[in-house]
């Protein structure tokens, strides 16, 4: 499980997460009690999954944030996948580049087409070259301009 740390605004990252990938759900929560530092009945935990995948979120305060030093990476086979998280997480936060970005929430993310480990490892390395200077060169992956960068075109 992938525990991630928000300052108060855990339902709404979780519910923006839900509204982007198919295959989730909110599995469950838990909510402040009394005697706590944040106010009673406020959500302290969200319980929820993407792709099978479990997460959590908690309302743990402003101590913590997050940085680019870890990021949730997407694998998408196709452009319209790619084109589909790319919009929907970068949304209300900042394209970066090589596939990367931070959503609204200050969480990285890296929005890759499963294909692209094939191009940097292909056993020519001039044709890995080709590609992986395309990708430099990018901020949302586009997959044709990275075969056609690996094939010389």
């Amino acid at each position: 499980m992938l525990c991630l740390w928000f300052d108060g605004n855990a339902d709404a990252a979780v519910d923006h997460y839900l509204a982007i990938f198919p295959n989730s759900r909110r599995v469950g929560g838990s909510k402040y009690g009394p005697d706590n530092r944040m106010e009673e009945g406020s959500t302290l935990a969200v319980y929820f999954e993407i792709g099978g995948q479990p997460f959590l979120a908690i309302n743990g305060g402003p101590e913590y944030h997050f940085t680019p030093a870890i990021s949730l990476v997407v694998t998408c086979e196709t452009q319209e996948e790619i084109d589909h998280y790319w919009d929907g997480l970068v949304e209300g936060g900042e394209p970066v580049q090589c596939g990367w970005l931070t959503d609204r929430f200050g969480l990285s993310w890296q929005v890759v087409p499963a294909r692209l480990a094939e191009l940097l490892g292909d056993p020519d390395p001039a044709r890995a070259n080709r590609a992986m200077q395309a990708m430099l060169q990018m901020v949302k992956l586009d997959i044709a301009e990275l075969e056609a960068a690996a094939a010389g075109a």
